[in-house]
């Protein structure tokens, strides 16, 4: 499991908040993220593109 956390503010979250990269799929060349809060109480899908722009890989976590 990777963990990320936020660049600066997104959805709703505020920026340091850490997110655990649960899943990742690729549909025809779309990828998509699936994350939930270290807390595990929230959960949010993604694109590669906002991935990118939104969050910092800190560590992969086995």
């Amino acid at each position: 499991m990777k963990l990320y956390t936020l660049k600066k503010s997104f959805n709703g979250y505020k920026k340091g908040t850490e997110f655990y990269l649960i899943a990742e799929s690729e549909f025809i060349g779309v990828k998509e993220f699936v994350l939930r809060t270290k807390e595990l109480t929230d959960r949010i899908s993604i694109n590669e593109r906002e991935l990118l722009k939104h969050f910092i890989f800190i560590k992969e976590i086995f």
